[in-house]
């Protein structure tokens, strides 16, 4: 089925997309949200990760399994480039100069943005790990890809996924653990860096 489904593909069977589409749509859509921490971005590169599937598909490999990890990697590459245009845009924004006058409602709109206290101290750890550390995370962990399939999404030896996804790990655990403490986090956070089947279409 999954080799019948790449050759499709590689046609530009758009009913075979659209299958890809509704079995890795949810997993793509909560590896953006694992990378950027925003529902709504997140939901864009959902549409930008299969857009460029699209684009890309005659580079699916004819013989293979699932398509997801494939799919994780390109959304991944998307979320690179999202991030890095937002960082240009805010620096232009920043050069513009500012009209006093204005009320600032970032911090009110901010305030409103789920606050609870568990999601809040996830967010800060993870927004302590670095970017290639983050994304080994997402994929091993919470995507539940194995290391040869996070390595192949990636572009790097299984190797590197391993190490990455050690740090990674080694990091959240001090980042969680609470003062004082060793070993042992309030409110069993580690629920929040658990792994979660998604599928593995």
């Amino acid at each position: 089925m999954d080799t019948q489904l790449r050759a499709r593909i590689r046609a530009g069977d758009h009913d075979a997309f659209g299958v890809l589409f509704d079995a890795c749509s949810r997993s793509v859509y909560n590896h953006a949200y694992r990378l950027t921490g925003d529902w709504a971005l997140a939901e864009d590169i959902v549409s930008l990760t299969f857009l460029e599937a699209w684009r890309l598909r005659a580079k699916v490999e004819e013989d293979g399994g699932s398509l997801r990890p494939w799919l994780l990697g390109v959304a991944t590459n998307v979320t690179r480039n999202v991030r890095r245009a937002a960082r240009r845009h805010a620096a232009a924004v920043a050069r513009l100069p500012r009209d006093e006058g204005v009320r600032d409602f970032a911090d009110a709109v901010a305030s409103r943005v789920d606050d609870t206290r568990q999601l809040a101290l996830v967010t800060a750890a993870l927004a302590g790990l670095r970017r290639p550390e983050r994304e080994v995370l997402s994929l091993c962990v919470w995507s539940g890809l194995d290391y040869a399939a996070a390595a192949l999404a990636l572009g790097v030896p299984v190797g590197t996924v391993r190490s990455r996804l050690s740090r990674a790990r080694s990091k959240l655990a001090r980042a969680l653990e609470p003062e004082g403490g060793r070993g042992q986090m309030r409110g069993d956070r580690t629920a929040a860096v658990g792994p979660i089947q998604e599928g593995n279409r």
